[in-house]
C-alpha cells in the first residue's frame, strides 16, 4: 500500500533511530561533486569552543546555494536538484571553525535538513533531506589552488578543515521557507536563528519532526 505523507515522515524517523538507510538511490554510489556552495566566513577559536554547550541529537541543517555564484572561477551552486542527481557528494568548502566542529560530530546515518541560502530568485528555506554517508575526513580542496575555497594557510600534514560525504534522501514537494520557520512557535529556539551565519548547524529531534510535518502538509 502506498505511504501517505505522514506515514512517510514517520518511516524516515524510524529508519534513522534504527540506523537503517533511507536513501532513494539504491546501491552505494561513489560519484562526488567538484564543488558545493557553503558559507565560508571565518570564525574565532572562541566561537568554535562554544559548540560544546549545544546538544547533539543526531540531526543537522546544512546550507547550500541554489543559484549560480562564481568563487575563484568556479560556480559554487549546488541545489537540492544537483544533490539528487549526484546521489552522494563531498560536503567540502567549510571554512568556519564552529561549523567545522559541528561537522566533526556527525555520525553515519545522521539526517540533515537541506537548506537553500543566499537566494535572489526564490525564498530561502528547507527543501529536502540528506543523510551522512561518510564521517568527517580532511578536506582536500583546502590545498587546491583552483578550488573555490582554497586556504593557503592549511597544511596537508596538519589539516585544519574537514568534510563529510552526504547522501540524497528526499526532496520536499514544497519549500518550507525561512518565514515559515520563523512563524512556528515550536521552532523559535532553532540554532538557525541564534547562529544564523553558520552553514552547518545542529537541529533538535523535535524541530526536525516539526519541519518534516510542515513539508508534508
Amino acid at each position: 500500500m502506498p505511504q501517505t505523507r505522514a506515514s512517510r515522515a514517520k518511516s524516515l524517523l524510524a529508519k534513522k533511530e534504527k540506523g537503517e538507510g533511507s536513501t532513494k538511490s539504491g546501491g552505494k554510489i561513489e560519484k562526488v561533486s567538484k564543488s558545493k556552495s557553503k558559507s565560508s566566513t571565518k570564525a574565532s577559536a572562541s566561537e568554535a569552543k562554544s559548540n560544546g554547550d549545544i546538544p547533539n541529537e543526531g540531526y543537522w541543517l546544512i546550507k547550500a546555494e541554489s543559484e549560480s555564484r562564481i568563487e575563484n572561477g568556479v560556480d559554487v551552486k549546488f541545489s537540492i536538484d544537483d544533490m539528487q542527481n549526484e546521489k552522494v557528494a563531498e560536503w567540502d568548502g567549510i571554512r568556519n571553525y564552529a561549523a567545522r566542529n559541528f561537522m566533526r560530530q556527525m555520525k553515519k546515518g545522521d539526517l540533515c535538513l537541506y537548506y537553500h541560502s543566499n537566494t535572489k530568485k526564490t525564498r530561502p528555506g528547507v527543501v529536502g533531506v540528506v543523510k551522512v554517508h561518510t564521517e568527517a575526513f580532511p578536506d582536500h580542496t583546502a590545498f587546491d589552488k583552483k578550488a573555490p575555497y582554497f586556504d593557503p594557510k592549511s597544511d596537508p600534514d596538519n589539516p585544519r578543515w574537514d568534510m563529510v560525504k552526504v547522501e540524497f534522501v528526499r526532496k520536499f514537494e514544497s519549500l518550507v521557507t525561512l518565514d515559515d520557520l520563523k512563524a512556528a512557535s515550536d521552532l523559535k529556539d532553532m540554532f538557525l536563528f541564534t547562529r544564523a551565519r553558520l552553514s552547518v548547524l545542529p537541529v533538535r529531534k523535535s524541530e526536525f519532526e516539526s519541519i518534516l510535518a510542515m513539508a508534508d502538509k
